[in-house]
């Protein structure tokens, strides 16, 4: 079961997550990559990731440009879940070619 956050703690969060918003519900990150094969190889690395965790982020991919969005439809907002996931994104993306 995931853990809502409120909106206090939504906020430390993303002091930690810089790249990161907050969209209503959810965090939002957007990527530039070098390629679209980049784009998508990022992707297939979020996409085993979520699959592994049973968590999955919307992604929105227009050419090179990635947008990841992660939010517990479930619980009505963002979790720890959604930290977690956005966290292993970031790492994904700190090993992305440049």
């Amino acid at each position: 079961m995931a853990t809502l956050l409120d909106d206090e703690q939504v906020k430390v969060a993303l002091d930690e997550l810089t790249e990161w918003h907050r969209d209503g519900d959810a965090i939002v990150r957007t990527a530039d990559l070098p390629t679209f094969p980049a784009a998508i190889e990022t992707v297939r690395e979020v996409a085993e990731i979520a699959e592994a965790r049973n968590h999955h982020p919307d992604i929105d991919i227009r050419w090179r440009t990635v947008t990841f969005r992660c939010s517990t439809h479930s619980e009505g907002g963002i979790t720890d879940l959604d930290i977690e996931l956005a966290k292993q994104i970031d790492r994904v993306l700190a090993s992305a070619p440049r």
